[in-house]
């Protein structure tokens, strides 16, 4: 790839992985725009390729080792040509923030990061804390599991129904527990930073890929945004984004009755489609998922079995600090985007709490006690809930996103494809390369 590589001049590796679905070419403009401000002499590039396309179902474990390897393997290329390599930047975009934080434990674990300055750790919409709907009742219990059964392993580690190897407990429940290799080598960082859509992301909403309990962001008509000079109304600031508009009395019905009308006529088409496609497109996605889950199984096994390549032994390392030191895609969306986003402020008669542990219950009781009527607290799941506290005390620089120019914000905040429409994605990299990243 044009982007990949550096002179041996170069003493610091920037790597960049794609997501869901996703290929190298997919980070093609990211790798751009960061070629554009440092030359080859500054910075040496890597597009991770291991997992492209349908190995992403693979999972997160074996994702992150496969760019673990890569990245040994490039840094001891280097070394071979003459170059030294003292300082490590990862960038993840989607399901690859994720695969780069379980790759980033990996590293940390087999001392890499010890020989070298972790500097910049950035993810542009990833899942933080999964995918999973924030939902009750009998809609948890349809929309959550059936969506846990199309994406193979992933899809079972995403929407936190898996249990990881022998600790009973989701791998992203284990990403984030403050006592395990990941949490530490994330740590190591010099900065970290996310870039997560408030609107029209169907497929990372926004509260996982902000990592927060809370979504302001459902009817932006009723906000004031705060953008950060000089880049638009599209990166928003971090520390107040968004200020409440003042109240101006109840519509009147006419009034209601033509807006809602007005909505429904722009909105018809896409509606018309959905209608018409989605059956289609839902029963083309179900065999795909079949075929592809039964064929992401035989790569797991092969994978398990040592015969896929890479030497298992050498990444299966403790997770324990304490033990080291002792088409498709679209169908998916559509689905994704359709759940609406259930809150704490509910009372129980659905039995939501009932199917909790003791433990469990608690932290829900005690999150709805916390939560606010103005913003109340969005109908997460236990293990989510700690997962924000663990990752809020490593320390983020949070960035909201607002794209308007195109319903697919997923694909625009990295720029995806290059067309006009995805434009806005570019004032996105540019505040990233500007005001973030540190060479």
């Amino acid at each position: 790839m044009e982007f990949n590589g550096g002179n041996t001049s170069a003493n610091h590796l920037c790597v960049l992985v794609h997501g869901l679905w996703g290929n190298p070419n997919h980070m093609n403009q990211v790798a751009k725009a960061i070629r554009a401000a440092y030359p080859k002499d500054q910075l040496h590039l890597l597009l991770a390729k291991r997992n492209s396309g349908n190995y992403t179902y693979d999972g997160i474990e074996l994702g992150g080792e496969r760019v673990c390897l890569e990245i040994e393997e490039e840094l001891e290329s280097i070394r071979r040509k003459g170059g030294n390599i003292t300082k490590l930047s990862i960038v993840g975009y989607s399901l690859g923030g994720l695969v780069a934080r379980y790759a980033i434990g990996l590293l940390y674990a087999k001392g890499v990061l010890d020989q070298l300055e972790p500097v910049n750790f950035t993810t542009f919409a990833t899942p933080h804390l999964g995918v999973r709907a924030p939902l009750r009742g009998w809609y948890d219990k349809v929309w959550n599991r059936l969506g846990a059964r199309m994406l193979s392993e992933s899809g079972r580690q995403l929407f936190v129904v898996d249990k990881f190897r022998d600790t009973g407990r989701p791998l992203l429940s284990i990403l984030a527990d403050p006592d395990s290799i990941f949490i530490t080598g994330l740590k190591k960082f010099k900065r970290r930073t996310l870039y997560s859509n408030i609107t029209n992301d169907r497929t990372v909403v926004h509260y996982t890929s902000m990592i927060t309990r809370t979504d302001p962001y459902q009817d932006v008509t009723k906000i004031k945004v705060n953008p950060v000079k000089g880049y638009q109304d599209v990166v928003l600031d971090q520390t107040n984004p968004v200020s409440p508009l003042p109240s101006e009395g109840p519509r009147s019905t006419m009034s209601s009755v033509a807006a809602d009308s007005l909505s429904y006529i722009k909105n018809g088409p896409y509606v018309l489609a959905l209608t018409i496609l989605l059956p289609i497109g839902f029963t083309a996605f179900l065999l795909h998922s079949v075929v592809q889950t039964v064929r992401s199984s035989r790569r797991i096994q092969l994978h398990e079995n040592g015969q896929a390549g890479i030497q298992i032994e050498k990444y299966r390392m403790p997770i324990w600090i304490k033990e080291i030191q002792g088409t498709v895609e679209d169908v998916y969306e559509n689905l994704n985007s359709s759940q609406k986003q259930a809150y704490l402020t509910a009372s129980d008669d659905e039995g939501f709490d009932s199917a909790l542990d003791p433990a469990e219950a608690n932290i829900i009781d005690l999150e709805r006690r916390k939560s606010q009527p103005h913003l109340p607290t969005l109908a997460l799941a236990p293990c989510q809930f700690d997962m924000i506290t663990a990752l809020d005390s490593v320390g983020w620089h949070k960035y909201p996103v607002w794209i308007q120019k195109v319903r697919h914000s997923h694909a625009a905040i990295i720029v995806r494809a290059d067309k006009p429409s995805f434009s806005e994605g570019l004032i996105v990299l540019k505040h990233w390369l500007h005001e973030e990243f540190i060479i």
